[in-house]
């Protein structure tokens, strides 16, 4: 880095750094934004001013990453809080929304699976959810995938059998539904069981999903012994089997520590650009489960750096932190990380570095594990990108391209009957799915099934923003959507001769259809349609190019029907509001904006819907009523 690029760099930052000596000497955020508006990297500081002016000093631009981050940044905002804490809150709330580019991120950013107990209601039912809320239920997770959950929860029903159902449970019910009948629900719905004892077969759930087994078991051998004391021996039998099931589910959790131990242990494996987290739930001196975590963009920033943005971006979706995280290393946050969590789980957590022979052979154990997964991760990476330069040069001949595709778009129609219709754009760079540059579109202009239509409207769409996006260059200060603004290598079509052909129309009317080829892709054989050829071309299943070309349909295929979906879901929704009394437009609104699914209003309560901003209990009541055909 020489002195005339520091020069140049400290030129183009005069402005920003100007703007920055005007920060106030207080707690807050910061957002670093490039020229289009679009947030780069998002920081907390206890003092934005000394914080901020020490990104503008030569000396910090030897890091690769805060110099990859000045030489894009063009406009630098803050807001101004009351205390450090509420910083740290803000910056986590900031990087969700924003995902900037120069942030520590989750690679797979997924919401993962919890078992939902819920805890408020008078007979808690279990449920299954990706979303944690504050809403007074007790949430027992992550698990790895929905699988790990199904498989856990067929096990424990047969033991604890909850409800599921919706029912409002007065106890009263004429008869049970079938799930009582084989077994698998304790019919509280019918008087079967008490809200005392169903509250306690739910509680000693509870404990289970925490790893707590053996005061479950200890407390059911003594009502079996006192069931056979009465002689209710079918009782006992019941009782017995409980005990049984739970025992068996003991032995397959793993023992680590003989003292009672609540505890989530961290260890970190890196190589140059990958960075892999290891985390072992451990509940009541048992090895509940594990996972592991890819991150990105941690380049050249450092292990303890690493670990705390971690800490906050998993600790903010994992509702019920332990008492004790278990971290490889001392990290500069862990006091304000600390209060952080404390105030999430209502009572004291502790960031500690082992310091005894025991928690460092749990430490130990999961550095091991850590290394192994990132040694899979890389020989992962490596094949895969070995099979994306296959493919992409494959590509590169079928097309006749001068170069390997850079960047391929993918589109697709879905409709049912021509209700609610989308189209989707989807984006692969380098064979990779670039996720936040994908972009939904709702046909406007039919009121009928007509897929060539639809896919005419979306691309003239689509690059009538590239034409405003190129406009918006010139213009210093205009903000344009980045998904637009450049043009795809090619465009891959969900269809056959038709489809290509109609998209072609499209591209001559932009005067792009000698820059932008055009490939469909049917699905019946399989059959490609190269620019030019009006003879299809079968592919060999195993090629490269057409397992590619079959991700980026299928991508695209799964994002439309997602889209339709969520929209169906909209329209059905506000159908069936208008037929309540006493709800109007704003009402409506808002009951759709909290509830989206008409799925998830059936299922909610008079408290939930009480909730909605705007409508009150009397009316919630009334809503309730009307939901449930009730006088």
């Amino acid at each position: 880095m020489g002195a005339d690029y520091k020069k140049r760099l400290a030129e183009r930052l005069a402005p920003l750094k100007e703007h920055a000596a005007r920060a106030p000497e207080r707690p807050g955020c910061y957002l670093f934004r490039d020229a289009q508006g679009d947030v780069l990297y998002v920081g907390k500081a206890v003092n934005l001013r000394a914080r901020l002016r020490s990104y503008f000093q030569p000396s910090a631009w030897k890091h690769a990453k805060v110099r990859r981050l000045m030489e894009r940044a063009a406009s630098l905002d803050w807001i101004v809080v009351a205390s450090e804490l509420e910083a740290l809150i803000l910056e986590m709330n900031l990087i969700k929304r924003y995902r900037p580019r120069y942030n520590i991120q989750f690679r797979d950013d997924k919401r993962y699976p919890y078992i939902k107990i819920h805890w408020q209601d008078p007979f808690p039912k279990v449920t299954v959810t990706r979303k944690v809320e504050k809403d007074g239920a007790r949430y027992y997770g992550p698990y790895p995938n929905a699988w790990a959950v199904h498989e856990t929860l067929d096990v424990l029903r047969r033991i604890f059998p909850y409800l599921t159902c919706n029912r409002t449970i007065t106890g009263q019910d004429p008869r049970a539904c079938l799930y009582y009948d084989i077994g698998l629900c304790a019919g509280p719905c019918i008087g079967a069981i008490s809200q005392e004892a169903y509250r306690q077969l739910i509680e000693d759930l509870g404990k289970v999903l925490e790893g707590r087994i053996e005061p479950v078991v200890q407390r059911l051998e003594k009502e079996m012994k006192a069931a056979a004391d009465r002689w209710e021996f079918e009782r006992a039998a019941r009782l017995r089997d409980q005990i049984r099931a739970l025992k068996q589910l003991a032995t397959r959790q793993r023992v680590v520590s003989e003292e009672y131990l609540d505890s989530d242990v961290l260890a970190l494996a890196r190589t140059n650009d990958e960075a892999v987290v290891q985390v072992f739930f451990i509940r009541g001196g048992k090895l509940l489960g594990r996972e592991t975590f890819v991150l990105e963009n941690t380049g050249d920033v450092p292990d303890a750096e690493v670990l705390a943005a971690f800490l906050k971006r998993f600790y903010q979706d994992h509702p019920t932190p332990p008492p004790q995280v278990l971290l490889p290393r001392e990290i500069e946050e862990a006091r304000i990380i600390e209060q952080w969590l404390r105030k999430s789980r209502n009572a004291v957590v502790r960031l500690e570095v082992p310091r005894d022979e025991k928690h460092r052979a749990l430490l130990h154990l999961a550095a091991q594990n850590a290394a192994e997964a990132l040694a899979v991760l890389v020989q992962e990476r490596q094949r895969e990108r070995h099979r994306h330069t296959e493919a992409l040069a494959e590509l590169q001949g079928l097309l006749g391209l001068k170069e390997p595709p850079v960047r391929i778009e993918g589109y697709d129609i879905s409709t049912l009957y021509g209700t609610a219709m989308m189209g989707s754009m989807v984006v692969f760079e380098e064979g990779m799915p670039r996720k936040s540059l994908y972009r939904k579109f709702h046909i406007r202009t039919l009121d009928h099934t007509d897929d060539y239509a639809a896919l005419e409207e979306v691309l003239t769409r689509r690059f009538r923003r590239w034409q405003a996006a190129q406009e918006a260059k010139d213009r210093p200060g205009r903000r344009f959507d980045r998904a637009f603004a450049l043009l795809p290598d090619f465009i891959l079509i969900d269809g056959g001769l038709g489809q290509r052909n109609r998209a072609v129309e499209v591209l001559r009317r932009f005067g792009l259809a000698e820059r932008v080829p055009v490939v469909a892709l049917a699905k019946e054989q399989e059959a490609l349609f190269l620019p030019g050829r009006n003879e299809p071309l079968l592919l060999p299943r195993e090629s490269p190019a057409l397992q590619l070309l079959q991700r980026v349909r299928n991508e695209a295929h799964r994002f439309a029907l997602a889209a339709h979906r969520r929209r169906r879901q909209k329209q059905s929704l506000s159908s069936f509001l208008e037929e309540i009394p006493g709800v109007g437009p704003k009402r409506r609104k808002a009951l759709m904006d909290h509830f989206q699914t008409l799925d998830a209003l059936l299922a909610a309560t008079e408290e939930d819907l009480a909730r909605v901003p705007g409508i009150p209990a009397s009316l919630a009541r009334r809503i309730y009523r009307f939901l449930h055909d009730e006088k």
